[in-house]
């Protein structure tokens, strides 16, 4: 019996084998293709990444460039000296102010320690401006610097303390100027305000004068009724004693009775006696009156200034109010409520200027009005005495209510006002311990108020 052969099948068989292993082949060299490929991709997000680091680090570069451009173009602007020191002393930055005071370069300076770039007769101003302290703290001194010609001028400098991001001290700027430049700005700014007090003080001496004349023409007004009165008695007085020594000289002559009743009867020396009596009271009464106000005017003129004194206030606002009214030609129904006995510790002559300043600007502001009434007032409330002068006028502008107390400011004419009666009158009333204050009234015009401690 033949035997049975498996030649047939060997070359399925290893065409079968061939098949497989050339498919892992390919499935391996597949795996290994898109790995590359991720890793290709990979590399192409990471090189995109720096290109576009690159391009924002070179753009802040440039800012930053920039930046320090401009900061280095402002520090060499500045005119003051500028020095930045580290927490050493050692300098690290200057501008070209400083290296122009010394006479050196950049690379002569930078590195040393400031120390030794100043007076040494300096060296114990210099301690204090180098300190460590808060961020806060600015420190003033002075200092001269030893510059190749010899010592600079004295600088008054400003020391600010430098710290990190950690808030650790690591340093100060140094700022100055010298002080004769500084000396000499001073000198202007202390001639201009001289002169400016000067022409203010000419300008105040101005309206006093004015107030002083505005108060002569109110005197003048208010002595002339007594001195007329005393005047005429005194003419009738002398005609009296015409007669009376007529009458006399027939009675030592001797004259018949008969003779001497005639006389006195063409004489009408009875009247005459009898008359006597109502004409030397009403001279007294007339000398009383001008001797009163003599004595007024002396209390106002004499009062030294910054003289505090207990001040009648009827007393004053009586005489304040009719003074005014009489030097202003015009007829003012005016209605005084003034309680009795207020007293005020003060200067009489500068209170007695406010009123009258205020009472003569609410007659002014009543020129054509065709019943001016003036309402002045005084009464207690509380710890202070409250004083208000109202008038019946057109009131006062809303946009000039924040303007009147200013000096200068008037809305009166040229050669009418200058513009300083209601703000000297509002520095006296604060110098007394009060505030001057202005409103319209609902039913028309203005009131000027202001409360005093009572004294």
């Amino acid at each position: 019996m033949a035997k049975p052969t498996d030649s047939p099948e060997i070359p399925e068989a290893e065409s079968l084998l061939r098949l497989i292993a050339n498919r892992g082949t390919i499935e391996f060299d597949h795996e290994r293709e898109g790995a590359w490929i991720e890793v290709i991709r990979k590399m192409d997000e990471v090189y995109s990444d720096l290109l576009r680091y690159e391009v924002d680090l070179e753009r802040k570069n440039a800012e930053l460039e920039d930046a320090q451009a401009f900061v280095t173009n402002v520090i060499e602007s500045v005119s003051d000296i500028l020095v930045v020191c580290d927490a050493r002393g050692l300098v690290q930055q200057v501008n070209s102010a400083f290296q122009n005071t010394l006479g050196r370069t950049v690379k002569d300076i930078v590195g040393r320690n400031i120390a030794d770039i100043i007076d040494v007769a300096d060296n114990p101003r210099l301690v204090p401006l180098l300190k460590p302290r808060s961020q806060s703290e600015v420190v003033d001194g002075e200092l001269r610097f030893a510059a190749d010609a010899g010592s600079s001028d004295l600088f008054a400098i400003n020391s600010s303390p430098r710290h990190d991001h950690r808030g650790r001290f690591i340093g100060v700027v140094l700022t100055g100027r010298p002080i004769g430049e500084l000396r000499r700005a001073y000198e202007a700014l202390h001639k201009a305000h001289h002169e400016l007090q000067r022409a203010q003080r000419q300008l105040v001496e101005q309206e006093k004068m004015a107030s002083l004349g505005r108060l002569v023409a109110g005197v003048a007004h208010e002595l002339n009724n007594p001195i007329s009165f005393v005047y005429g008695n005194i003419h009738t007085l002398m005609r009296y004693r015409t007669a009376l020594v007529s009458y006399l000289d027939a009675i030592h002559g001797k004259a018949r009775g008969s003779d001497l009743a005639a006389l006195k009867k063409s004489l009408r020396i009875d009247a005459i006696v009898e008359d006597f009596g109502p004409l030397i009271d009403g001279t007294l009464e007339g000398a009383v009156r001008i001797s009163e106000i003599v004595k007024n005017l002396r209390r106002l003129s004499f009062s030294k200034l910054g003289e505090v004194e207990r001040v009648n206030l009827e007393r004053l606002i009586n005489t304040a109010v009719l003074w005014a009214v009489r030097t202003k030609q015009m007829r003012v129904d005016v209605q005084m409520e003034i309680e009795p006995e207020l007293w005020v510790s003060g200067n009489e002559g500068q209170l007695h200027q406010v009123i009258v300043n205020l009472v003569e600007n609410a007659i002014d502001a009543m020129r054509g009005v065709n019943a001016p009434r003036l309402k002045v007032s005084a009464s207690r409330a509380g710890g202070e005495i409250l004083i208000r002068i109202a008038d019946n006028g057109s009131g006062i502008d809303k946009d000039h209510l924040s303007h009147i107390f200013e000096p200068f400011f008037t809305t009166k004419r040229v050669g009418e006002g200058t513009g300083l009666g209601l703000w000297i009158s509002y520095g006296i009333v604060r110098e007394h311990g009060g505030e001057l204050f202005a409103a319209n009234e609902p039913e028309g015009g203005a009131t000027f108020s202001f409360a005093l401690p009572a004294g």
